[in-house]
Parts: structure tokens; sequence; C-alpha cells
């Protein structure tokens, strides 16, 4: 399931372009050495794929215990429904009930120190942007996180979020490069894209859980395949 995590990455892009893309035109890069300019932009990219490795590392290793207890194909199933619901409730609803306010001091003081470092041009500047830019709330992100609890590793959950990030980075960079480069009409059919993807990756979880003994895709559970060689003795 890890190729689907590249894929949300790149579908996904237009959204983070849409919502991290004022970031990115804010980047304090020195646009007269150009070799400065791409070292600084990579730096920053890197700062976003580490946030995003570790938040996959942390519910990778959630995942993780679940999977001890005998439940990954259930975990499976549960995170590709939560993906279909979460995409066919209305924004509205999610407007109406704000779920980000349990942490929403923690949030403002990221954001706090990213506005500090968008304003400083030391060594570090870029990484630091980057890493705070990846702690952000962001509705595509969640939908990364979901798949990265389901993998049941914690290096499998890193590995998710690593590909992700990976995904979002071309259209990203031509945003600090090129700016506000995209037609509106085409914006606005990719975002209605991105939720009938994300329904796809949704199902494709559904499926690899229900365990229906397909290679790659939905694989036999472990515990019924040695049940079986048991019964076969």
């Amino acid at each position: 399931m890890l190729w689907s995590a590249l894929l949300l990455g790149l579908l996904g892009s237009f959204h983070c372009v849409g919502m991290c893309g004022p970031i990115a035109f804010m980047l304090p890069v020195d646009r007269s050495n150009s070799v400065k300019k791409v070292v600084q932009i990579f730096t920053y990219h890197f700062g976003r794929l580490l946030a995003y490795s570790l938040i996959g590392l942390i519910f990778g290793l959630v995942g993780k215990s679940l999977y001890i207890f005998g439940m990954q194909q259930q975990l499976s199933i549960a995170i590709g429904i939560l993906m279909i619901v979460v995409v066919l409730i209305p924004t509205r609803t999610f407007n109406k009930y704000n779920f980000s306010k349990p942490i929403y001091k923690l949030i403002s003081k990221v954001k706090s120190a990213l506005g500090q470092a968008l304003k400083k041009k030391t060594a570090d500047t870029f990484l630091t942007i980057g890493f705070l830019n990846g702690l952000l709330p962001c509705g595509l992100v969640y939908m990364a996180v979901f798949g990265s609890l389901a993998t049941g590793s914690a290096l499998q959950g890193s590995l998710y979020m690593f590909l992700f990030g990976l995904g979002t980075i071309p259209l990203m960079t031509s945003a600090i490069y090129l700016g506000k480069f995209l037609n509106a009409n085409i914006k606005q059919r990719i975002q209605k894209a991105i939720p009938v993807f994300v329904v796809i990756i949704g199902l494709l979880f559904i499926i690899r859980g229900l365990g229906l003994g397909i290679p790659y895709l939905s694989p036999t559970p472990v515990v019924e395949m040695v049940e079986g060689e048991i019964d076969c003795e």
C-alpha cells in the first residue's frame, strides 16, 4: 500500500499549494544565487519530510501495538471506512466542530515559531521552516496519517509519511519558483479529483483488511494460513 502514499502526495500537492503555498512563496531564499537557492529549497523540503516521517513513526508505533493484539486487519478496515466517511461528510460539519481545538495552543505556538523563522536567514532557517510547516494541521496530512496507522509498523508508518511528503515536492517546488502559475479552473478540477482518490485508497484499505487472499492487494491473514497448515497436517 506504500504506493498510495506517493500518489496521495502527488495529487494532494495541488491542495498543499493552496494551503502551504503562502509559506512557500515567503521563503527567504537567496534569489541572486541559483545554487544556494536550490540548497535552501532542498533543506526546506527535508525539514517537511523529517516532520512527516516523525509523525508516521509515532502513528506507526500505535498501529504496531494494535497489530500485536491481532487487530491489524480490523484496523485496516476501520481506517478505510474512516477515510471514506471523512470525505463524504460536508465541509461545513467540520467547520462547525473544531476538531483541532484541544491542541489549539500547540498549533498557535507552531505558527508563532514559523512566523519568527520566516524572518531569519540563518543556516538552519529553512530546516526549521520546513519542519514546522510539516506540523501544521491539514486534512490531507490526516489522510496520510490514517494510512501510516494502518501499516502496523513504525518503520512502514514512517516510510508511508515520507513517501507522501516526497509526492508533494514537485509541485511545491514549482510554486516556489513560479508562484501562482496554475489556472483557477485546473485547480478546481484537481481539487474535485482528490476526494475521489481518497475514497479509492479507503476502499483499498478495506479490501486489504478483508484478507481475500489476493496477492499483494489483500493477502490472507497469517493466523488463518497457520491454522490451515495445522488442519492439513
